[in-house]
């Protein structure tokens, strides 16, 4: 299946070391994440531990710490940093002149996914 990319946010409206949610729907928000690099990426608004709200957390390096039980995510990945374990779902991330897009299909996985169960 080809990638459709679907425009979110701009990289400017996001703090460095910050995050912002996107695609808000029930039990469906992804949050879009920058680093001190600026890389961005994107997860599932919800720690794998106790679904707690990444984006409300800290970012760090490549992670981001829960804000509520301090469990660190990888951004790249989506996955708990030993020795805690579990993973979040990630999303493909293109920008582009500034603008950040995400991947319509994923999206759309994620909804049906969500409504299945």
């Amino acid at each position: 299946m080809s990638q459709q990319w679907k425009a979110v946010c701009n990289v400017a409206d996001i703090p460095v070391l910050g995050a912002r949610v996107v695609n808000r729907a029930p039990k469906t928000d992804v949050a879009i994440f920058r680093n001190s690099e600026d890389k961005i990426f994107a997860l599932l608004d919800r720690c794998p531990h106790k679904r707690g709200p990444l984006s409300q957390g800290i970012v760090f390096g490549e992670r981001v710490a829960c804000p509520l039980h301090n469990w660190n995510i990888q951004l790249d990945s989506g996955c708990a940093v030993a020795p805690d374990e579990g993973c979040t779902q990630k999303f493909s991330v293109k920008v582009e002149e500034g603008q950040i897009f995400l991947d319509v299909n994923e999206l759309q996985t994620l909804a049906t996914e969500i409504e299945v169960a």
